[in-house]
């Protein structure tokens, strides 16, 4: 039987570990700490969607070393957390290992296995002395894409927000590999939609570019995309600033589908969830602004594009994570 290990348990780590460990057709276990796994020990996780709501006993653990090597791994830390953890992660790896990091930035792996003249590119700005390259080799990636909205109820309770969740994940060089037909199916099994994608590159684009797009936004508004949406004057810069992104696209050969009003509509269909860097305000924690502009200045330097209003928004929205870093400095002394 498949061995997979999630490593973190939020709320997306939460979700794939729950559905996967329902499924009985994988060995699970979860990388957690605190109260989370507390939680998770104690009663198990607990998934609830707009058509069920269950919960699954899953293994959970601090060590990773307790596990052994594993099949595959999906990180699901925040950016700003890989770097410490890799030492971690690598102890669950052998050569076969298949390793998904997260994608809210470009990640570190983004042109390997591409075409042209930015093939197997590496970029400093995002992994600047190359830890993640080296200790999570590019090969042994999948490409791996979460359009799961979801927000943790408490510790070990994760809900999903709007109607449909799905994960696509793919070969960084566009084929159709057993490593990612095997998983795909597994996860499909598990209730989680994941289809085997030929172009993974341009599907990371269009999720990194939404969550550079929506998320400082919402910080500064902290407005569910609902409230979003009904303010009238809000999406039209969100479309502004998606537009800007993807002229850097078209310059370093990503095709990017469906236009922005699509996207922008998919995103709005979740009307009652809070993008990840806006729960991230109100909970006290840091939010993952830096990833996204590193990502963005990663990519731009390869290209002649300005990007005003991106700069605008992320301008305040750092800011923002300035003034709220202090305020819960201030809380806690």
């Amino acid at each position: 039987m498949l061995k997979v290990c999630v490593f973190g348990g939020g709320a997306i780590g939460g979700y794939i570990a729950g559905h996967l460990a329902r499924s009985k057709q994988c060995e699970v276990s979860v990388i957690a700490r605190g109260k989370t796994l507390d939680a998770i020990r104690a009663r198990g996780i607990r998934i609830v969607t707009p058509s069920e709501d269950f919960t699954v006993s899953v293994n959970a653990c601090s060590d990773p070393r307790e596990l052994g090597v594993q099949d595959y791994i999906f990180v699901t830390l925040k950016a700003h957390q890989i770097d410490e953890a890799l030492g971690q992660i690598a102890s669950l790896m052998d050569s076969h290992t298949v390793v998904l990091p997260p994608t809210t930035g470009i990640p570190y792996y983004f042109f390997h296995g591409s075409q042209g003249a930015l093939k197997d590119r590496q970029m400093p700005r995002i992994d600047p002395e190359g830890h993640q390259w080296r200790a999570l080799p590019a090969s042994q990636v999948l490409g791996c894409v979460y359009w799961i909205g979801a927000h943790s109820i408490e510790p070990g309770v994760i809900a999903q927000d709007g109607a449909k969740a799905g994960c696509p994940i793919g070969e960084l060089d566009g084929t159709h590999s057993k490593r990612a037909s095997d998983l795909s199916e597994l996860l499909t099994a598990s209730g989680i939609s994941s289809r085997v994608s030929d172009d993974i590159r341009a599907a990371i684009w269009v999720k990194f570019v939404n969550s550079l797009c929506w998320n400082p936004v919402a910080v500064l508004t902290q407005g569910s995309l609902g409230e979003m949406r009904d303010a009238g004057d809000v999406v039209p810069i969100v479309k502004t600033m998606m537009l800007e992104a993807d002229a850097i696209a078209s310059q370093i050969g990503i095709r990017v589908g469906p236009d922005a009003d699509k996207r922008i509509a998919m995103t709005l269909s979740a009307a009652h969830h809070k993008m990840s860097m806006l729960q991230d305000l109100e909970a006290g924690r840091p939010f993952e602004l830096e990833a996204l502009e590193r990502s963005l200045h990663a990519v731009r330097e390869l290209t002649d594009v300005r990007t005003p209003t991106l700069d605008a928004v992320l301008a305040l929205a750092r800011l923002r994570a300035q003034t709220a870093g202090r305020a819960s400095a201030e809380r806690t002394h």
